[in-house]
């Protein structure tokens, strides 16, 4: 059997973004070979996620934390927690892109400098925006959720609410990013938008989330 080296790069440490007083390092797909939609399926399979079109997973010292996961769609079972999501969401209206909006701006705006503000990412620019979700390494899905007109709550018209950017594999949908109204946050549209992705893939026939 034939064995093919790639060539990867690794970060320097710096302070963990999700555990306090917990320190990061990043494992960077850096070869130029692994730049197209075959090998960066192959990527995800290995752990890897992105930021933009640069795929990495983490390589920390003296922790592994952080693990990616991969869900069978078609195995996958809902808690009662989840079941409990998915009624009180009901409500909402599901759309979907191919592409990135720029309209989705604003919201991942209100995102980032609500909830991240000790974060790399804040403040929040339309540059980041960009370089940060867009890929050509692969199609993309944006899965919107809107919430209906509502006199009573103050909304007289249809109003995004949450996008999941999700990235479209051979075998599976890739969940890269979600980013929701801070107002909406009781609504745990994070988990919702994770149900929703794996309604798609069930009825896709996708195996993987």
């Amino acid at each position: 059997m034939n064995e093919i080296s790639y060539k990867l790069g690794i970060s320097k440490i710096f302070p963990c973004n999700y555990l306090p007083d917990k320190e990061e390092r990043l494992l960077i797909a850096v070869d130029e070979r692994l730049a197209n939609s075959e090998s960066y399926g192959w990527l995800m399979t290995q752990g890897f996620r992105r930021s933009g079109e640069q795929s990495y997973r983490p390589h920390c010292p003296n922790c592994n934390a952080c693990q990616s996961i991969r869900v069978l769609s078609n195995d996958f079972t809902p808690s009662k927690s989840q079941k409990r999501s998915r009624k009180r969401n009901s409500h909402f209206i599901i759309k979907q892109s191919s592409r990135l909006k720029d309209s989705y701006y604003p919201l991942f705006e209100a995102y980032i400098n609500t909830f991240h503000q000790d974060g790399s990412m804040y403040p929040a620019s339309f540059k980041q925006f960009q370089s940060f979700l867009s890929c050509n390494l692969t199609k993309q899905l944006f899965i919107e959720t809107w919430a209906p007109a509502n006199e009573q709550n103050g909304l007289k018209e249809e109003t995004l609410v949450c996008v999941a950017v999700t990235d479209v594999l051979s075998n599976g949908l890739s969940a890269v990013y979600t980013f929701y109204h801070p107002e909406f946050k009781a609504n745990g549209l994070g988990v919702f938008s994770i149900l929703t992705k794996l309604s798609f893939c069930q009825q896709r026939s996708l195996p993987y989330l």
